[in-house]
């Protein structure tokens, strides 16, 4: 067995391989850049080495100075994880010719399956089933065209090249042909430096399906199973599950054996993933999946393979990378319940998904279930790199029990203010077409809108915040009206007036000028928002420092109590409000006189507006 090993990754894959190499007793070392510098991964290895700026393309993708922090600790091995040089044949190459073992499959393995056209060849002499489509050498646009109306519409335009939904495009009709080819082919060339396409049968009901499968240095393969990573947004996986809903043992046993006759086919070592498409329009069947390509690493949905096999697929890497023959037979595995993991980013739904960066004030999820993260509370979430923060996984005897299991565990998660998807996947998981098993790749396309949380709590998750801050010290505070009970609340700064459960009067808590209760995070349906009461009144964020009164939220003005130039008192009523069925009092914060008057009886306000400015008295 190694005695030491270098991840050349960072974030949460670091922090697995570390995790598994500490149990069996290998030292670790790990790279950071100057991002990461107080990451976790770097905490928890035995030994970190700097490697250069936060640019991934300047540090963790720079093989030269890995090797050297590798020949600079001692390490004896490389675990590249996935992302980043994990699928570079030239830097397995180097690893090897520096003299140092590579852990994952030989760099010819790498090269085999790296182009589409090629793997796909290799496939089809293997006598692996590949997708109908065309793989030639002639580029020109009649004759892809040619190729396309013979293999009939829709078909699919990909990269060569290609890999993580970039250079693909969908053509519905012939007259749509030449400009899809015309920005794939742009596209391709602009990421990855080949603009050559292949063309592929379009599949209606398509299902993404991948084999689990490890080889050892002696000519063994097997596969772990099957693993169903149909929930994609954009061609980017969302969610993943193993073993796949409605695949039968016959059709199980086919496609695995098509997946280890892949393997088999490029003299695999180490870890691997056989993709897969299936047509499910009439339900998972042998004749109608067929090779995509292959991932010749370490998956990020390996838990879910993991939970249902009771294996360390880490482990089985370094056993592998050490010579050492599989750690078991074909014969001795087999599935146990059910796994699913969804994938925990820093990003916002309701923005379109845009990354969102920062320090996680907050960070705790929910329990009972697997964690696999690299961050922590406290943690700052990088704009350098891949914004997933954690992957949640979740293992039952039954798929339900997984599924439920899931949703409880990112109903209760917070994130703050660092914004998630997690709400996003809790209404993924309850989305009928996930409850009953027949997801398919286009489902978000089609239904995302409906995935995307609302923008506020539920009313009555605020009644019981307004509920529990009612028993905080609060002061009421209303003009010329009847009591009654309610709170005055900012979420996320919003402001609202909220009533709680058991209240039979009308009087607005507010927050006491002496006594303002602490903010509290507020979750539902894996959602965080920060909730705070305020006091509507001139010294909330209506009297700054320098003296400008402003309006606390939106609303009515309703009177008016001085004039401009007159001299006031701190304290002396400015203007009245009514915003949200209620008067708020606008007060000078100190003694002075009025040097700026912006408000008039009935006027209509927004929230920040300058409505008076008061000059301090010497």
């Amino acid at each position: 067995m190694l005695k030491s090993l270098l991840i050349a990754n960072r974030g949460e894959i670091a922090c697995r391989i570390i995790r598994t190499a500490r149990r069996l007793g290998i030292r670790t070392v790990a790279v950071y850049s100057d991002a990461d510098a107080r990451a976790l991964h770097v905490r928890q290895a035995d030994e970190a080495v700097h490697i250069g700026p936060s640019p991934a393309r300047e540090s963790y993708l720079v093989g030269d100075k890995i090797i050297a922090a590798a020949k600079q600790t001692g390490a004896e091995a490389i675990h590249p994880g996935y992302g980043f040089l994990s699928e570079n044949a030239d830097f397995a190459q180097a690893v090897i010719d520096a003299g140092l073992i590579w852990v994952g499959p030989k760099p010819h393995s790498i090269r085999a399956m790296g182009l589409k056209d090629a793997a796909k060849k290799l496939m089809q002499e293997a006598g692996v089933p590949t997708t109908p489509g065309y793989l030639g050498e002639d580029q020109s646009p009649e004759h892809l065209k040619a190729e396309a109306d013979a293999i009939g519409y829709p078909v699919l335009i990909k990269a060569v090249a290609g890999g993580g939904g970039k250079g693909m495009r969908r053509v519905d009709a012939p007259e749509d042909f030449a400009d899809a080819l015309t920005s794939c082919k742009r596209e391709a060339a602009s990421s990855f430096g080949d603009d050559r396409v292949l063309i592929e049968k379009y599949i209606l009901s398509p299902r993404h399906i991948e084999v689990q499968v490890f080889g050892d240095s002696l000519g063994q393969v097997v596969h772990l199973f099957e693993r169903d990573c149909s929930l994609q947004r954009r061609h980017q996986k969302v969610m993943e599950e193993a073993p796949a809903p409605g695949m039968d043992a016959a059709t199980r046993e086919a496609v695995c054996a098509a997946a280890v006759k892949a393997a088999k086919a490029v003299d695999y070592e180490g870890a691997g993933t056989i993709e897969f498409i299936a047509d499910a329009s009439e339900g998972l069947r042998a004749d109608r999946i067929w090779f995509m390509e292959m991932n010749t690493r370490l998956q990020v949905e390996h838990p879910v393979t993991e939970e249902i096999t009771g294996q360390d697929l880490v482990e089985w890497q370094l056993r592998v990378a050490s010579g050492e023959p599989l750690p078991k037979r074909q014969d001795e595995l087999s599935i146990n319940g059910w796994a699913i993991e969804a994938r925990l980013y820093a990003e916002d739904p309701a923005k379109g998904f845009l990354p969102s960066i920062g320090k996680l004030e907050a960070f705790m999820l929910g329990e009972g279930v697997r964690i696999d993260t690299g961050v922590t509370e406290g943690a700052e979430v990088s704009p350098f790199y891949d914004p997933m923060i954690a992957k949640v996984i979740a293992h039952g005897a039954a798929r339900e029990e997984a599924r439920l299991d899931l949703a409880e565990a990112l109903d209760e998660s917070i994130v703050w203010p660092v914004r998630s998807n997690a709400g996003f996947l809790v209404r993924a998981l309850e989305h009928p077409d996930f409850v009953a098993g027949t997801v398919d790749t286009g489902l978000i396309g089609r239904d995302g809108e409906a995935l995307i949380p609302p923008a506020m709590p539920s009313d009555e998750a605020l009644a019981d915040v307004a509920a529990a801050l009612a028993e905080q010290p609060l002061a009421g505070f209303r003009l010329n009206a009847a009591p009654r009970r309610m709170v005055l609340l900012a979420v996320n700064d919003q402001k609202m007036a909220v009533a709680f459960p058991g209240s039979d009067s009308d009087d607005p808590l507010v927050a006491d000028e002496h006594a303002v209760p602490e903010p509290v995070l507020l979750s539902e349906e894996g959602q965080t928002w920060l909730v705070q009461p305020y006091r509507a009144s001139g010294t909330h964020a209506g009297a700054a420092g320098d003296g400008a009164i402003t309006s606390p939220m939106p609303g009515r003005i309703i009177a008016v109590e001085v004039t401009s130039g007159a001299s006031v008192t701190k304290g002396q009523k400015l203007v009245t409000l009514e915003a949200m069925k209620m008067e708020h009092t606008l007060t000078a914060p100190f003694d002075g006189t009025i040097t700026e008057l912006n408000a008039t009886p009935g006027a209509q306000v927004s929230e920040g507006t300058l409505l008076v400015r008061v000059e301090a008295a010497e």
